[in-house]
């Protein structure tokens, strides 16, 4: 049977990876029109009680894929008030 905490970084490496090609796309055209900046700063709060939620529990899968999906998200939110 498969360690959990294969699963833990399985789960977090595609829900991260997911944020990626948004990233790209918006840095790329220069465009962010279409994202909403409400449910981002929203989603952005949540990742970020994430990580410390995975900070006190010493979960290095829920501490790495929070920390990279908060940077992503950050400059989703960075670029969305940088390209009005």
């Amino acid at each position: 049977m498969m360690d959990i905490t294969y699963l833990g970084y399985i789960a977090g490496t595609l829900t991260t990876a997911a944020f990626v090609p948004q990233v790209l796309k918006a840095w790329k055209t220069r465009s962010t029109e279409s994202i909403s900046l409400a449910m981002f700063l929203f989603f952005t709060l949540g990742v970020a009680l994430w990580l410390i939620y995975g900070l006190y529990l010493q979960s290095p899968p829920v501490i790495i894929s929070n920390l990279v999906t908060l940077v992503l998200s950050l400059m989703i939110i960075w670029m969305k008030l940088r390209y009005k």
